[in-house]
């Protein structure tokens, strides 16, 4: 079977179904996309490799100029693959340099990688810091082939897209994205997580994803305006229902379904974006990825000084630890990256340097902790 009779896939981070009211983007998209690729050079055995490999990534001291060859992977838009990859590596860069001047005192270490069938990746990772106990900004750039059970696992449409696939028939793919997680100190500043990303499959399948939540332990209202409040003036530079539909899926998308609440307090979180002009979605993505620091840092700096009790340490342990069971239950993007040889190190930076579970902990009714656990049970606006 070829795979251009696929409408649309799956995104390689945290995705959920798309949720605009119209018929399926992509078989409206696929002629102008046509017109948007170039031609590639004749693909050679390897481009679509049938695993990328725990064991295909290769350390190097200096990480090539560019990640994303145009001949390699399925064929399809080459100027927005590296586009959006140098667009990633500036963000990288400036939100790093930011976050570090904020914390201090520590500094990010830089590991960087190749695989010898194309792309690889960068991750910048801060331990130990003043104010981040550690903080993370990894880029990745993927060539390969995935199962039908990692499509399945990446995306709720995964399931409808792999019908009629034939038994064993792997998935030829391209993606390339920035994501970081970063855990303060301090429990009155929020950790903060944001992933943007372009995808692309045989046949000229698109769609970007993405998205910048925050999770405190504490309901600060200010806190909360200044955040929503920026992604909703991103948002709104770009089309008025993106904040409203954005939002709400971000509050359904970070659910711990087995605890009937949410990681957090949400923000902006979307995927399967293809519904306009690429170079469109890719303004906004870029705007969206740039705003971070803007609308992170403010917060930190408000509180990276705030006395903080033994009682307050406790309880955002506790919740670090929610923190730890969303991502390695239900985070497609974990999932995606374990089941196609993803490098384990980058995979789970996710995770908290430290984190506590007690059992069956339940807040006092009325006190501050209570009033958050409400928040994550029943979503609330902010602006």
């Amino acid at each position: 079977m070829k795979f251009s009779t696929v409408l649309t896939l799956f995104a390689a981070a945290s995705t959920e179904a798309f949720s605009f009211s119209r018929a399926d983007p992509s078989l409206a998209l696929r002629p102008k996309f046509s017109a948007l690729a170039m031609a590639t050079p004749e693909k050679t055995a390897d481009k679509n490799p049938t695993t990328i490999g725990w064991d295909s990534h290769k350390p190097v001291s200096v990480i090539p100029d560019s990640l994303v060859r145009e001949g390699d992977g399925p064929d399809g838009n080459y100027p927005m693959r590296a586009k959006f990859e140098k667009m990633c590596r500036e963000a990288q860069k400036k939100i790093t340099a930011q976050i570090a001047e904020i914390d201090g005192e520590a500094t990010f270490q830089e590991d960087c990688w190749t695989r010898a069938n194309g792309g690889g990746g960068m991750s910048r990772v801060l331990a130990n810091g003043k104010v981040f106990e550690k903080a993370g900004v990894n880029l990745s750039v993927v060539y390969g082939s995935m199962p039908q059970e990692a499509l399945q696992a990446a995306t709720e449409r995964g399931v409808d897209r792999a019908k009629g696939m034939a038994p064993g028939e792997r998935v030829p793919f391209f993606a390339c994205g920035l994501s970081s997680v970063m855990h303060p100190r301090n429990p009155h500043c929020p950790t903060m997580h944001f992933n943007y990303r372009y995808f692309e499959t045989d046949g000229g399948v698109w769609w970007f994803g993405g998205g910048t939540d925050i999770t405190p332990c504490y309901i600060d209202e200010e806190d909360m305006k200044h955040f929503h409040g920026t992604y909703k003036r991103v948002c709104d530079n770009h089309d008025e229902n993106f904040y409203p539909e954005f939002k709400a899926w971000a509050d359904r998308y970070f659910v711990i379904s087995h605890r009937n609440e949410t990681r957090g307090l949400g923000g902006i979180f979307f995927d399967d974006l293809n519904d306009r002009d690429p170079d469109k979605i890719f303004a906004f993505s870029t705007e969206a990825l740039n705003s971070v620091v803007d609308a992170y840092g403010p917060i930190i700096e408000r509180h990276k000084n705030d006395e903080f009790t033994e009682q307050e340490k406790v309880w955002q342990q506790i919740r670090r630890g929610r923190y730890v069971e969303f991502n390695l239950v239900y985070d497609r993007g974990t999932i995606f990256g374990l089941k196609t040889g993803g490098r384990i190190e980058s995979i789970l930076m996710s995770l908290p340097q430290t984190t506590r579970f007690e059992y069956d902990h339940k807040p006092e009714e009325g006190s501050r902790e209570w009033d958050f656990l409400q928040a994550c049970k029943h979503a609330r606006e902010w602006v």
